[in-house]
């Protein structure tokens, strides 16, 4: 017999990353119930594509209703601090599985506590399915394939990219927080822009920093690498602007200012237009090393990352359907659920090269 369709619902539908991956799903011939909390949004989009939508808030006791008959959720709406931990416990509770295109640590590290409770109820439980984490977990898993015994990696991406409003948001909560590494097998918090080098992404030398991004969680659960970092590159300016930054960090743990500079940021940004995605590549960065100062280095070359989070996105969710009945539940990241070789199978992607 045949395998059902999978039924799924794309919640923060009505957003810059959701709104594109529903045009997408509707080209490849999908019909995922549109979802978020504003129905005055969601209605014109779901009348454009023709498909049904559902509004509800991301409480626990109001969301369990709306999973009558979906089999996967497709969360999209961040940042996810605020979404995605009562979801993925409502998911648990009706045995849907779960996905979402987060990078922020702490919603990993939530994840990875719910293991057991994915386990028992049968379901996949895979935050980060987009960019940065598709392709630096993919990497991650490479390196450590290539070199077994390491015991310290740094990741990092070059993205020329401008980002989309909730982007934006995620990144001001993430300056609050401060910098993240991991060390002996434990997330650090450190002064943002911690450490400085040069490194070259693929596409030449660059000065880089270091970053609090969601990888600091995922390699770990992926690779059992105890130290990691992770980097981007920034101008001499950007990165004494980054180290400035912790002097008024500690000002933005206050919600009030984070909801007037993240409502500033919903007014001028809107993420970038068709052509400029198809003009703003990224290239992808990793190093491994082992007790003995053996190194090995790998590179990548993707679509820009909001393109690939919306190829990403779709082929997690066609995996799933394919594998349903045979997928054993619990939380995973991308390359745990699907290999490392999921970075190059979508498109624009170049293969892993590992020197």
């Amino acid at each position: 017999m045949s395998t059902p369709p999978l039924q799924w619902l794309l919640y923060g539908a009505y957003g810059y990353t959701g709104e594109l991956i529903a045009r997408e799903a509707v080209k490849r011939g999908l019909k995922p119930v549109l979802a978020g909390r504003d129905a005055n949004k969601l209605k014109p989009l779901a009348d454009e594509l023709g498909l049904e939508y559902k509004a509800f808030p991301l409480e626990l006791g109001f969301i369990k209703p709306y999973l009558t008959d979906i089999d996967l959720v497709l969360n999209c709406a961040g940042p996810f601090s605020a979404t995605a931990a009562a979801f993925m416990l409502a998911c648990i509770g009706a045995k849907v599985h779960y996905l979402d295109i987060t990078g922020e640590i702490d919603v990993f590290e939530f994840a990875h506590t719910l293991h057991s409770q994915a386990q028992e109820a049968g379901i996949v439980i895979c935050p980060g399915v987009g960019f940065d984490v598709i392709p630096t977990d993919c990497v991650a898993a490479a390196l450590k394939a290539a070199l077994p015994d390491a015991n310290y990696l740094a990741l990092g991406f070059d993205s020329r990219s401008s980002f989309s409003p909730g982007t934006m948001k995620t990144s001001i909560e993430g300056i609050a927080k401060g910098g993240k590494v991991r060390r002996n097998g434990v997330i650090t918090k450190v002064p943002l822009a911690y450490k400085v080098k040069h490194i070259d992404f693929g596409n030449h030398l660059k000065s880089a920093m270091t970053i609090p991004w969601g990888d600091v969680s995922t390699a770990f659960h992926s690779t059992g690498i105890p130290n990691i970092e992770v980097y981007i590159p920034g101008s001499p300016k950007r990165i004494k602007n980054a180290k400035r930054a912790n002097w008024f960090r500690p000002f933005l743990k206050f919600q009030w200012l984070q909801n007037i500079v993240k409502a500033k940021v919903a007014e001028k940004m809107k993420g970038p237009d068709a052509q400029a995605r198809a003009a703003e590549p990224t290239y992808v960065w990793g190093e491994a090393r082992n007790p003995a100062g053996v190194t090995k280095t790998a590179r990548i070359k993707t679509a820009n990352g909001y393109s690939l989070t919306i190829t990403g996105a779709l082929a997690v969710v066609a995996h799933i359907e394919k594998k349903q009945n045979a997928l054993a539940g619990g939380t995973y990241t991308p390359s745990k659920l699907m290999g490392s070789k999921l970075v190059e199978q979508l498109p624009e992607s170049s293969s892993i090269k590992i020197t």
